[in-house]
């Protein structure tokens, strides 16, 4: 009885054994005989001759995308768009094409026009350089240097996209020059935007942008002056000459345009104050608007009154028609200084017809204890009924110039009169 538990132990093993073994090679020969039956050839259904497929499929209704149905592939999607011709054997081969590559693929040649690499997002001024540009080497006799910029304005979102990019052959007053500039949008002087200092040069390369935000109603009124200084041991800043740049001229090119301009020596304007101080300020007119525009600039050696214990000085423009005085506006007042900076601009309503007989009074005025003023000088301009000099140049200019601020200095005369 043992003998027999023990063989039937013994041959459980060896049937398992069997028993996979057949499982296997039944799975072989059904993939073997599954494949055969699957690319079976059907009957009356052989391969068609040249001639038939000729006859069948004529030259001219072949497509790029047809095939002969001995074929087991088609030509991939990538490369449908090329041409293909038809050999005897029933094998579609490429046309030969021609051995001259793409001018698209071709690499940028190391000696183009375009000059050399510039890093992503600066300016390269060498795109923009035409054959016959002659802006880096003809500098006129006595050039205090020249500066190339960038400018953009884009009136959907009502901002200036200024470029600074170059300046080359500045004249510093020492050996080495170390070169910053600071941008200003007139007639507001008060705010500015400066650039880095780029140390021991004269041809300094800046490659920095700057936004101003303007509405698209002064933008034409506006202008972009760019002042070059030189930066010594002492971190004094040396003015070396200033560029002015009208932005209307910017309505007038479609997109960003490249722009170089000569460094202008500064205004002769700045001259020592007159016996009362003097006056600046600016004059437009707007023909369209019937809008007569003055800005108050600033102003300078004021003499103030020592005994007052409050210093606040404030301007008072008045606009008067025939003796009449018609509307007085009044800047904010500036405390302690004998030199106040104001940058205020207001508006005043006045016909064409109007401007024979209107003028413009521009009143200094110092406040003391209580509601009392002490007037420190005034100026009027207007046409030539009521003013001469450099007061009736300021308004003619203004007349011959519609839409544009016209600036300049005044000295301030004492009167007694209210």
């Amino acid at each position: 009885m043992a003998e027999q538990v023990a063989l039937v132990i013994a041959g459980i093993p060896g049937g398992l054994l069997l028993l996979l073994l057949l499982i296997g090679v039944s799975c072989c020969l059904w993939k073997r005989f599954g494949a055969t039956f699957t690319y079976e050839e059907l009957p009356g259904t052989g391969v068609p001759s040249s001639v038939q497929w000729d006859k069948l499929c004529p030259l001219g209704a072949r497509t790029q995308t047809s095939r002969p149905p001995g074929m087991l592939f088609v030509v991939p999607p990538s490369l449908q768009s090329q041409d293909w011709m038809a050999l005897s054997s029933r094998v579609w081969a490429q046309v030969p094409q021609d051995p001259r590559p793409a001018p698209e693929l071709l690499p940028h040649a190391t000696g183009s026009n375009l000059g050399d690499a510039c890093v992503v997002g600066t300016i390269n001024p060498e795109l923009y350089k035409f054959p016959g540009d002659k802006s880096e080497t003809n500098f006129p006799e006595g050039c205090l240097g020249r500066l190339w910029f960038s400018v953009e304005y884009q009136q959907e979102v009502e901002r200036l996209l200024v470029g600074l990019i170059k300046a080359q052959r500045l004249q510093a007053p020492s050996e080495s020059c170390s070169p910053l500039v600071k941008l200003h949008l007139l007639p507001d002087e008060r705010r500015f935007l400066q650039s880095k200092t780029r140390r021991r040069t004269s041809s300094p390369q800046f490659d920095e942008h700057f936004i101003f935000q303007v509405s698209s109603k002064s933008v034409t009124q506006r202008v972009l002056r760019f002042l070059v200084y030189h930066v010594d041991r002492q971190r004094k800043h040396q003015l070396l000459g200033q560029v002015l740049f009208p932005l209307k001229e910017i309505l007038e090119r479609d997109g960003q345009c490249i722009i170089w301009r000569d460094l202008e020596a500064e205004s002769l304007e700045v001259q020592p104050p007159s016996e009362f101080g003097d006056l600046q300020f600016c004059l437009s007119y707007s023909d369209c608007l019937n809008l007569l525009t003055v800005v108050v600039l600033r102003a300078k050696g004021l003499w103030l009154q020592e005994d007052a214990s409050f210093v606040s000085v404030f301007v008072k423009v008045s606009l008067i028609n025939h003796n009449k005085f018609v509307k007085c506006k009044k800047t904010s007042a500036v405390l302690g200084s004998a030199d106040p900076v104001y940058n205020e601009t207001f508006s005043f309503r006045a016909d064409p017809t109007e401007l024979d007989t209107a003028s413009l009074r521009l009143t200094v005025l110092q406040s003391v204890e209580g509601d009392k003023s002490h007037e420190l000088g005034r100026v009027m301009v207007g046409p030539y009924m009521y003013t001469r000099g450099k007061e009736l140049e300021h308004w003619n200019e203004m007349l011959s110039k519609p839409k544009e601020l016209v600036r300049r200095w005044h000295e301030l005369c004492h009167t007694t009169e209210p």
